[in-house]
């Protein structure tokens, strides 16, 4: 193989997992009412069961940096995908609800991989001058990943069961972990700083308040994302405007499309008016866009449906701009880490939406059950899913006070 086209083929390997994992991580969403029926659930325990994966994804991000570091990303993925596909095969086929628990756990811990594997790939086959335009690559073929996780896959589970759909889910993720294994090099060399976690620096990050604001409003403002699209959204649409599964995960997934132009057009904006700006009136758009979508008496078109979560996926992408702000309040050295860490609590964001979101619906269930598991009404969700924009605008507030703290200081 040439020089030329080896760092490309050892970036694919790992890069096909972070891809995968969004599949992983959104098939639940297609299988809800199976799922409940399975485990004879309410939506509080579904809404558990979603938060378990980002607490797995959360907490192993500083571990998998650290084993990355030790023994390279070639024995990491490969254990991470054999992990979320062995756990895959529990959740399948198990019927105890601890078990189910654990699994979904350990898809979140394996999945922690995906990214910080493909950019310490990145890092040692490509040279600092690609660095940023392979990692933003990554990041648009990864989300093809999340798209594809949507009306296909649901496609699959209503000709095939979600069951054999989720077997094969499985074995290909174990696949992948095996083919990392046989093919995936680690280059060697002496002129590259490998990064390192720092307790130090940990500790010195920790005790930042502006940092913990920022990471903060980040959670705040992820639901539209990780509360929304990875989850309640598919449901929300099935019973609020009466679409078929197939059709409600495709108009979803246009969330995961308008990421794909947010952050090259918000790194943009801000340019101009400034992150935390731009924050902000993200914030304050996506409070809109759910508002509108949750209580307006507006009919809701296919294409003005799908303009609405192209809209919101653009805005989603705020994110960047979040970690782009974290940079510029820490030393070079501790960037690494900063990142981490802010992407740590943003992922944990997601246990706090579903979780909560989940307990919401019980909360205003009113007593309807269909096929021996609660129903719930279009109110409910309503309800329930009114915590996306209240803790949204609350994020902005949190955004918009560090923004004139920095400015008032910096004057």
């Amino acid at each position: 193989m040439s020089k030329r086209i080896l760092p490309y083929a050892m970036w694919v390997l790992p890069l096909s997992f972070f891809t995968y994992q969004f599949i992983l991580r959104l098939w639940p969403s297609l299988m809800m009412q199976q799922i409940m029926q399975q485990f004879q659930i309410d939506a509080t325990s579904f809404g558990l069961l979603a938060s378990v994966y980002y607490y797995g994804y959360a907490g192993m991000q500083l571990p998998i940096a650290v084993l990355l570091d030790r023994f390279g990303a070639r024995y990491v993925v490969c254990i991470c995908a054999v992990v979320c596909g062995l756990a895959t095969l529990l959740f399948t086929y198990t019927d105890n609800w601890a078990l189910a628990l654990l699994s979904r756990f350990l898809v979140g811990a394996g999945s922690a991989a995906g990214f910080l594997a493909t950019s310490k790939v990145i890092s040692q086959w490509f040279g600092r001058e690609y660095y940023a335009r392979m990692v933003g690559f990554s990041f648009t073929v990864g989300l093809l990943g999340a798209i594809y996780g949507g009306k296909p896959v649901s496609l699959l589970v209503e000709n095939f069961g979600w069951q054999h759909v989720a077997f094969v889910l499985a074995f290909v993720s174990i696949g992948i972990g095996v083919l990392t294994l046989l093919f995936l090099k680690t280059r060697s060399t002496t002129t590259q700083e490998e990064s390192s976690l720092c307790l130090k620096d940990l500790r010195t990050l920790l005790s930042s308040p502006t940092i913990w604001l920022l990471a903060v409003s980040n959670l705040l403002m992820v639901g539209p994302l990780e509360g929304f699209a990875d989850v309640w959204g598919v449901n929300y649409l099935m019973q609020a405007m009466a679409i078929a599964k197939a059709d409600a995960a495709g108009f979803v997934s246009y969330i995961f499309v308008g990421m794909l132009f947010g952050g090259p057009l918000l790194a943009a904006w801000a340019k101009r008016a400034g992150n935390y700006t731009v924050i902000t009136l993200c914030s304050v758009g996506m409070v809109c866009a759910f508002l509108g979508l949750l209580y307006t008496n507006t009919v809701f078109t296919p294409y003005s449906l799908s303009i609405l979560f192209f809209g919101v996926g653009i805005l989603c992408c705020y994110q960047v701009l979040v970690f782009a702000t974290g940079s510029e309040l820490v030393p070079p050295a501790m960037l690494g880490i900063t990142i981490a860490f802010l992407n740590c609590i943003n992922m944990l964001g997601g246990s706090f939406f579903h979780s909560t979101i989940g307990w919401a619906m019980d909360l205003f269930w009113t007593g309807g059950t269909a096929e021996g598991i609660r129903s719930y009404t279009v109110q409910s969700y309503q309800q329930a899913l009114l915590i996306i924009p209240v803790a949204a605008a609350i994020g902005r507030v949190i955004v918009a006070l560090v923004g004139w703290h920095r400015r008032k200081n910096v004057g």
